[in-house]
């Protein structure tokens, strides 16, 4: 077991409840120093700490898994903290089937994503600790779930941080095409090979019913609408008309199968185009929406871009506001972590005053309750959801 003393007064943040100790607050390491090797920590003063995984390639030297020395190298351990995770989902979700139900530091299972999607597990291994216990870990998993499949969705940038490999791995059982998820009482088809994240968006789910009440009557339109998730929600709500625009062909596609899935092709019809490009479009065609919902992508991938981010931002819901008739709603999303709070409200602002346009605040909201936050950890809490009205 690696051996890891932090320098004097490093000590604080982590002993407060924050799982990470970077690279430079290390003062000394004994014992072997590999990738996802499990070490021990040690204040300045010899006071053990906690055990967790050591990576010398990461600015994220070592991520804590126990305040405790537990085996890290059993798959018993991965059970329970699994059961543990589980309980708390059943606790806001007691018959739900479809699920975030591991989500990484939250849950003590630092660099682990698993999603539940019925009866098949979508998982991404993000850590070089994780990776070395993937077989421990499946394990786990198959004793907890019983899943009929598990796929590795490890096909993110995140994972060269810690000196790991992008890949899409079937790790166990079969992954059919399609896989059908219910959400709030609707049905979507989920990709769990070639969608986004692990197929599906699951971090949304309370939000969606934000447009209960809101759009009945009205037309509404979903930008950045991929799988067609506010689409189909806003139709099944009441919404006299739903139209979402994606700029990927596959999304849009799918996302008129999933309004056809539940009844609701009618109601709702998809475009293929430049979001950017639309709702100007959609201005000098004289359109009005009733509600508008603005969900894009991560457009602050690192801390560095975000100006350049923050103008996208403004473009697209200056456009927005622009569009909505007079009483009308914007449900407007930021999915990146590096676009704060306190700045994506001073960007609406921005964007309200650009668009000539009144605005209130109605609500402002979250993540969906099973992608928990640990209070010491902010990290965690990435989403933004924000719906304001423009006043008449």
């Amino acid at each position: 077991m690696l051996r890891i003393t932090l320098k004097k007064n490093e000590d604080k943040r982590i002993k407060s409840g924050h799982p990470w100790v970077f690279s430079n607050e290390i003062a000394t390491l004994e014992g072997a120093r590999d990738s996802g090797a499990g070490a021990d920590l040690f204040d300045a003063g010899g006071g053990f700490v906690g055990r967790g995984f050591y990576n010398p390639h990461s600015l994220i030297a070592f991520r804590l898994l126990s305040r405790q020395r537990d085996d890290l190298d059993s798959a018993g351990f991965y059970e329970q903290r699994l059961l543990a995770a589980l309980a708390h989902r059943r606790t806001m979700y007691p018959a739900l089937q479809t699920f975030r139900a591991v989500y990484g530091e939250s849950d003590f299972l630092p660099g682990l994503v698993v999603d539940k999607y019925g009866d098949y597990l979508s998982i991404q291994i993000l850590s070089a600790g994780m990776e070395q216990r993937r077989d421990l870990l499946l394990e786990a998993l198959h004793r907890v779930f019983d899943p009929r499949g598990v796929i590795a969705r490890n096909d993110v940038g995140v994972r060269t941080l810690e000196g790991l490999p992008e890949s899409v791995e079937v790790l166990s059982g079969e992954i059919p095409d399609l896989v059908e998820m219910e959400e709030n009482g609707l049905r979507f088809l989920i990709d769990l090979r070639s969608g986004q994240k692990t197929g599906g968006f699951l971090d949304q789910k309370t939000n969606h019913l934000l447009l209960r009440g809101i759009c009945e009557g009205r037309a509404v339109l979903d930008c950045f609408c991929y799988a067609g998730s506010w689409a189909v929600h806003a139709a099944a709500f009441g919404a006299a008309s739903c139209l979402g625009i994606d700029i990927s062909a596959r999304a849009v596609a799918q996302a008129a199968r999933n309004a056809e899935l539940n009844g609701l092709a009618g109601r709702a019809a998809f475009e293929e185009c430049d979001a950017f490009d639309r709702l100007r479009s959609l201005n000098h065609e004289g359109r009005r929406f009733g509600v508008i919902v603005m969900d894009p992508p991560a457009f602050v991938k690192s801390r560095k871009n975000i100006a350049e981010a923050t103008k996208g931002y403004l473009t697209v819901n200056r456009r927005a506001l622009e569009l909505l008739e007079p009483g009308g709603y914007l449900i407007t999303c930021s999915c990146s972590f590096h676009m704060g709070r306190e700045a994506f409200r001073d960007m609406l602002v921005q964007a309200a005053r650009l668009a000539r346009r009144e605005v209130r605040l109605v609500s402002v909201h979250s993540q969906a309750p099973d992608h928990p936050v640990l209070l010491a950890f902010p990290e965690a809490e990435y989403l933004k959801c924000v719906v304001v009205q423009a006043v008449e």
